[in-house]
């Protein structure tokens, strides 16, 4: 594809105007442009934000999907729902979305490439049908798009912050406020780089984070509360929870590190997804029950029993 840029396009980002015009998410858009599969007046750009000028040649060739090399396995699936372009399926906790180091096999896709009839090219061999990911020890909904037109849709509506989510929490301690925002810039970690920090709006290597969240109930030190997403950065309830000093229960990473007695995994749960189907435009929106671990801790504590650290 060649483009010749405009006035009216002027000064917008090459990763945007790409991934507009090819019909990819605005990541693939950055990863292509980083592997020169993007050109401008000839020459390979420097960065995905290249600020196009009027005038400016641009061409650009999306390859065809790389089919995936990832095995299917035989791995217990429950699908919420289906359809010809996507599908809702429920991950348990402890279970990872894609391989990756240390988790080659046993993940989500390995699951979907066994109990699905088609996934979406666009995330790669990795991660086919990946449009957003659940931490491994988060349990919930999770959204696959089947085909590429429905994963740019999907992605989009991610993108614009119009896909609702909303999670389950029980946290570590009582909130002075029935409810409340986190609005904190996140990043990874500057000495542990398997975890994510909050850090200033100043600093220019963050990424907006957006977290609101409401108090269902106040227990014996601890909290249920909701949380409503605006955005979906790595880690974000877990660490914009811990920032507050009230960090999720059962979390191995930012919670104590010996944990609280009698619970046995992380009490976060995505409970509500909804969102525009990409093909007929209605409007979808869907519910899960809390895993049993869960809901079994939250009716302890609702009986009155107290638990501190193991």
């Amino acid at each position: 594809m060649i483009f010749t840029i405009d006035s009216a396009h002027a000064g917008e980002r090459l990763d945007v105007f790409l991934a507009r015009e090819g019909d990819v998410t605005r990541s693939r858009a950055g990863a292509l442009i980083r592997e020169g599969a993007a050109r401008v007046n000839g020459s390979v750009p420097s960065k995905a934000g290249y600020a196009l000028r009027e005038g400016d040649e641009v061409s650009f060739e999306v390859p065809e999907p790389a089919p995936a090399h990832v095995a299917a396995e035989d791995i217990p699936l429950e699908i919420v729902y289906q359809d010809d372009d996507l599908a809702v399926v429920y991950k348990p906790s402890g279970m990872v979305v894609h391989p990756a180091a240390g988790n080659p096999d046993g993940t989500m896709v390995n699951a979907l490439l066994m109990h699905l009839d088609g996934l979406s090219g666009i995330g790669g061999e990795i991660r086919p049908g990946i449009v957003h990911r659940i931490d491994k020890d988060t349990s919930g909904l999770l959204l696959v798009a089947k085909n590429d037109r429905a994963h740019v849709s999907l992605a989009e509506q991610i993108r614009e912050h119009s896909v609702e989510r909303a999670y389950l929490a029980i946290c570590i301690g009582h909130f002075k406020e029935d409810m409340g925002v986190v609005d904190a810039p996140i990043a990874r970690h500057p000495t542990d780089r398997k975890k994510m920090a909050v850090y200033p709006a100043s600093e220019p290597h963050t990424k907006y984070a957006y977290t609101g969240y409401q108090v269902l109930a106040q227990y014996n030190g601890f909290t249920h509360i909701a949380c409503r997403l605006k955005t979906g950065r790595t880690h974000q309830i877990r660490v914009h929870m811990a920032s507050l000093g009230h960090p999720v229960a059962g979390d191995p990473v930012y919670g104590p590190a010996k944990g609280v007695k009698g619970l046995h995994g992380q009490c976060l749960h995505a409970a509500v997804l909804g969102f525009i189907h990409p093909v007929s435009g209605e409007h979808l929106l869907f519910e899960t029950p809390l895993p049993d671990y869960f809901s079994d801790f939250l009716a302890r504590l609702r009986k009155g029993e107290t638990y501190g650290p193991v």
